[in-house]
């Protein structure tokens, strides 16, 4: 199965140099992470085949009827069955429930299935620990910050230090965000990251100008997972 990810060498230096610059006039530390999904998501897969052969065993269950025609018909007429049998009920149940959970193997399937509000739930438990392996406590001021894009959810995280989190809101990195996300959908992964890792930059230069006490203590290359 071909990647999500489309991010290529000139990809991460793009996105290396916006990092470079950006922290030139800043104290902030940014450290930008893309992965291409945040999670396997295995127990929605099995969820949604549970679901999926249950349904299927109340249809059945519904509309016995149809089916015990086309039993009769497969059989020549002699089947003989005025009422579906308990094994073949069993049967029908078992054999929707690990086809549907094949059929979820493929990745572009399973994912536009899963609701919208989980996905945004996992990418961020992702992010906040990814951020807690790489950045939490990792600068003298607390000043670094995460910038996460998970390419298959089409889901991005900005995860902040103590420091950065006391002064600017959350909303603050709603333009990086959007910025970001519109030209990841237009295939330019790599502009998109760079142009957030900016506008965090202008953001970061107006609360932690950059001091000749604050050394470069965190990565400035792009990570992919």
């Amino acid at each position: 199965m071909a990647k999500v990810n489309q991010f290529t060498p000139a990809d991460h230096e793009i996105v290396t140099s916006a990092v470079s610059l950006a922290e030139k006039a800043t104290d902030g530390e940014i450290v930008t992470i893309v992965t291409e999904e945040s999670d396997h998501y295995g127990d929605i897969a099995w969820a949604i085949s549970g679901l999926l052969a249950l349904t299927a065993l109340l249809v059945v269950s519904l509309f016995s009827e149809i089916y015990l025609t086309m039993i009769n018909w497969l059989a020549g007429g002699w089947s003989g069955m005025t009422a579906l049998p308990y094994w073949a009920l069993f049967a029908f149940t078992t054999l929707k429930f690990f086809g549907a959970r094949l059929v979820l193997m493929w990745k572009p399937l399973l994912f536009l299935l899963i609701p919208n509000p989980i996905k945004a739930t996992r990418v961020r438990k992702r992010a906040t620990s990814l951020f807690r392996v790489s950045t939490d406590y990792r600068t003298v001021g607390r000043t670094g910050i995460l910038l996460y894009l998970s390419m298959r959810e089409h889901r991005a995280e900005i995860v902040a230090d103590k420091a950065i989190a006391e002064k600017v809101e959350p909303a603050i990195w709603g333009d990086a965000m959007i910025a970001m996300i519109d030209l990841v959908r237009i295939g330019a992964p790599g502009e998109g990251m760079a142009e957030a890792v900016r506008q965090m930059g202008v953001v970061l230069s107006e609360h932690f100008p950059k001091t000749d006490q604050n050394p470069n203590e965190l990565p400035d290359r792009l990570i992919e997972l």
